[in-house]
C-alpha cells in the first residue's frame, strides 16, 4: 500500500502573562490595547479565560525556519504593543505570586462563560500558561496511530519544558506546577489508546451526544487529534521564556511525529504502553524536570532524564536533516547546560530571595531575541 507523505507543517501557540512592571503582578489588559492588538494581528492574537492573558498563534508554517520567522514577528508585535501601554510580557507556566482570586475573568465571551458555569472554581483557578504545537498529519488513520505511539515520548519532551515552580508566592517543589493545576480539569493528561480513527470518532461523538462536551475542543489532552484541523496538537508543555526554547520543543514534536509516521508507513510500530505507566513518567517530569529519572518502560529500569533525552535525539536523528531542523533541535544541549526555565527561576530566587526579581528575570528572558518597536 502506497501512502502519501503528510506535510508535517507546523503551528505554534504561546500564552503570555501581561505584567505591571512596577508591581510585577499580573495586570488586566485595557480594552483599547487589546483592540489595537487585534486590529494589527487579527486572528493571530486571542483572548484567554483570564483577563491578563494574551495568546498568539502563528499561521500554518511550512517548516521550522518559517515558524522561527512567525514566532519572532508575533512576539515583537506583542512586546511592542504592551510596552506602548506601559506593561510588559512574561512567559512562564505560572505567575510566581499573583493570586488567581484577584484576577478578573474575561467578560463577554460565551465560551468562557460556559466554562465557568460548568467548572466553577476549578476554571477560575486555572491561571496557567502553556505552549501548543500543531504538526500536520493529513491522514486520519495515521494521525491516530501516531497519537497512540507518541504518548510514550511526551514526558521526555515535557521534562525540558518545565517552567512553573512557583504558585501563590510559594516554591511548590515541582518544576511544572502548571501541570498539577491543569490536571484538575476533566479530559486532560495522557490520552487513552484508540484502535482506529473510527473508534476515536465514536468516543468523541459519545461525549457530545451525552452532553459531556459541545465539541472536540473540550478534550484537553496532552496530545490530541485536533477536531477541526488535520493536526496532532501537542499541549503538554509550559510556555517558554526564550524563542529558541520554543523552537527546540517544536522541532522535537515535528521530528518524533515524522519518525513515527515513517515506522507506520513501513508497517512497523512502536510498542504501546498503558496510560497509567506513561503517567508515572509525566509525574516525575513535572516534579523534577531534567534533574530526575524517568522509567525506560521497555527495560523496566530508571534512567536519568537527560540520558533518555539524548537517546530520543538519536532516535529521530535520521529525520532531522530531512526536516531541516538541525539548529533548532540541537538547542537541547543549551537547555541541558542552562537548565529549564524552572531551574533558572529557582536560581534567581535563591540568589535574591525576591519573587519580584524572578518576575523581572522572566520578562527579560522573554524579550531575548525580540525586536522591540
Amino acid at each position: 500500500m502506497v501512502r502519501s507523505r503528510p506535510s508535517f507543517t507546523l503551528g505554534v501557540e504561546e500564552e503570555f502573562q501581561v505584567i505591571d512592571p512596577e508591581t510585577c503582578e499580573l495586570k488586566s489588559h485595557i480594552q483599547e490595547m487589546f483592540g489595537e492588538g487585534t486590529a494589527l494581528l487579527k486572528e493571530e492574537m486571542k483572548r484567554e479565560l483570564h483577563d491578563p492573558v494574551i495568546e498568539i498563534a502563528t499561521p500554518i508554517c511550512r517548516d521550522i525556519k518559517h515558524a522561527r520567522e512567525e514566532i519572532a514577528r508575533l512576539r515583537s508585535e506583542i512586546v511592542s504593543l504592551v510596552r506602548r501601554n506601559g506593561l510588559r510580557i512574561g512567559a512562564a507556566g505560572t505567575h510566581p505570586f499573583t493570586d488567581w482570586r484577584n484576577v478578573p475573568i474575561t467578560s463577554g465571551v460565551a465560551h468562557y462563560d460556559r466554562l465557568i458555569e460548568d467548572l466553577q472554581m476549578i476554571a477560575r483557578a486555572n491561571l496557567i500558561f502553556g505552549l501548543h504545537v500543531h504538526v500536520a498529519v493529513e491522514d486520519n488513520d495515521a494521525r491516530i496511530a501516531i497519537m497512540n505511539a507518541v504518548r510514550y515520548f511526551l514526558p521526555h519532551i515535557f521534562a525540558m519544558s518545565t517552567n512553573s515552580p512557583f504558585w501563590l508566592g510559594q516554591n511548590t517543589g515541582w518544576k511544572s506546577f502548571r501541570a498539577k493545576i491543569f490536571e484538575r480539569f476533566p479530559r486532560t493528561g495522557i490520552p487513552d489508546y484508540f484502535g482506529s480513527w473510527g473508534e476515536y470518532q465514536d468516543f468523541v461523538n459519545t461525549l457530545i451526544v451525552t452532553g459531556c462536551i459541545s465539541d472536540g475542543k473540550k478534550i484537553w489532552w496532552d496530545v490530541r487529534a485536533h477536531p477541526y484541523f488535520p493536526t496532532l496538537e501537542y499541549r503538554i508543555c509550559d510556555v517558554q521564556m526564550r524563542i529558541e526554547e520554543t523552537l527546540c520543543l517544536a522541532a522535537f514534536f515535528q521530528a518524533v511525529t515524522y519518525k513515527l509516521w515513517k515506522l507506520y508507513d513501513a508497517n512497523q510500530g512502536w510498542r504501546l504502553y498503558r496510560r497509567s505507566l506513561i503517567n508515572e513518567n509525566k509525574g516525575r517530569a513535572a516534579r523534577f524536570g531534567l534533574d530526575g529519572k524517568l522509567i525506560d518502560l521497555g527495560k523496566k529500569v530508571e534512567v536519568p532524564t537527560e540520558s533518555l533525552l539524548l537517546e530520543l535525539l538519536e532516535f529521530v536523528g535520521d529525520v532531522v536533516g530531512e526536516l531541516g531542523i538541525e539548529e533548532e533541535i540541537g538547542y537541547i544541549h543549551e537547555i541541558i547546560r542552562r537548565r529549564t526555565g524552572a531551574d533558572r527561576q529557582l536560581r534567581v530566587f535563591e540568589e535574591t530571595g525576591d519573587l519580584k526579581a524572578v518576575v523581572r528575570y522572566i520578562i527579560e528572558e522573554t524579550e531575548v531575541g525580540v525586536a522591540v518597536a
